[in-house]
């Protein structure tokens, strides 16, 4: 057994060979260690404790790391890799995390396990995520084409195309945390996943209808909860316009998200869950994801050959030029190693996964107070 395991600190210190940035590599390890997804807050204990996934031993398993010391704490115990979907309950007590079919909630101090819900081994679970009342988990189920489609959606997104082609029944969920009573709230024939609960509103969440982001129909949507209401959010402007990588600001109420003009111009933007207040930036390189807990500090991650974190801020209502934070030099070949960064919950640091040095481990950013001593983004002929 080595749930409970206390792994020895692996971090290290260096600034950034482009920036003097000071970032502490948190974990080294020779297999791959992330965060949890961009859209999941893994910060708690006032910012002192970190959750995480790792490989280690050839085993996946949820970890936390103490910010103060970097020791590291072995959370679960399962004997196989899988691509683990964790979240932190409000409260701070405890985390849940899906394996396989199954939701399961862990005690952060206990360390003791409780498996809240059991769904049909027939249908495929998607991410989960807590309501902001701590009542329910909301997660999302599918029909499991594997059997007509090759499908390898984590490594390489194999059968995304053909997925959303298909229309698998989708469902969501919400399942009671007291005694895991399961309800449908909201099903259709349509590809579902990335479901974001509001962190504010607790009848509020979005979903989206998943697909190469030019094709799909229409992909923000927002579900309430207690009516049932389905709606469009941040609508297509233009065909072939990509609007995607949806996630909730700080106040529970704005959504942030990126796309790409039809001419390939790339831009971040907020909208409110209303459609009301949208605001939109334009910036000319390709990016996988944005990330920000509201509209005055933005990270995008670069992609290649672009190989940098990308930051601006908003001085008297007015953004910066494109600032370069630092190097990430990820491969973005799998989902684990996405450099997915988020800022922490102060907005002081920032997270983000690399596997620059062959395997993903997580690397933690000191922000600087002015995001003006950082150097301009050059586009380079």
């Amino acid at each position: 057994m080595t749930k409970g395991k206390v792994w020895s600190p692996e971090w290290s210190q260096y600034n950034d060979r482009f920036t003097s940035v000071p970032i502490t590599q948190l974990t080294n390890y020779t297999g791959h260690s992330h965060h949890l997804y961009f859209t999941e807050n893994g910060w708690y204990d006032n910012e002192n404790k970190l959750l995480f996934c790792s490989d280690r031993e050839n085993k996946t398993n949820l970890f936390r790391m103490d910010l103060q010391t970097g020791e590291m704490l072995q959370l679960t115990d399962y004997d196989t890799t899988y691509d683990m979907s964790a979240c932190l309950h409000p409260n701070e007590k405890q985390a849940y995390f899906r394996r396989k079919n199954k939701i399961i909630e862990i005690d952060l101090e206990t360390l003791k396990e409780r498996m809240v819900f059991e769904g049909p081994e027939s249908l495929v679970g998607g991410n989960i995520n807590c309501t902001a009342d701590g009542q329910y988990i909301i997660t999302c189920m599918r029909e499991d084409f594997s059997d007509q489609i090759q499908i390898d959606l984590k490594n390489g997104y194999i059968g995304h195309r053909e997925l959303m082609e298909v229309r698998p029944k989708s469902q969501i969920l919400q399942i009671s945390i007291a005694d895991g009573t399961a309800k449908v709230v909201f099903e259709e024939e349509n590809f579902i996943t990335h479901i974001n609960t509001s962190p504010t509103k607790k009848d509020l969440i979005t979903f989206c209808h998943e697909g190469p982001w030019q094709l799909v129909d229409h992909r923000i949507w927002g579900l309430n909860l207690r009516t049932g209401e389905v709606w469009k959010i941040r609508e297509r402007k233009e065909p072939l316009e990509m609007v995607g990588h949806e996630y909730w600001h700080a106040d529970g109420e704005t959504i942030g998200y990126h796309g790409f003009r039809a001419n390939g111009t790339a831009f971040f933007g907020k909208i409110s869950f209303d459609n009301q207040h949208m605001e939109e930036v334009e910036f000319p390189f390709r990016n996988w994801h944005a990330q920000s807990n509201d509209f005055s500090k933005i990270v995008v991650d670069g992609r290649a050959p672009l190989d940098k974190l990308i930051v601006w801020s908003q001085e008297n209502g007015e953004f910066t030029k494109p600032k370069v934070l630092c190097e990430h030099r990820c491969s973005f070949h799998v989902q684990k190693v996405h450099a997915h960064p988020r800022f922490s919950p102060g907005g002081d640091k920032l997270l983000f996964t690399s596997d620059k040095n062959g395997y993903g481990n997580l690397y933690l950013v000191n922000l600087p107070n002015d995001f003006n001593s950082l150097p301009n983004y050059e586009i380079k002929n």
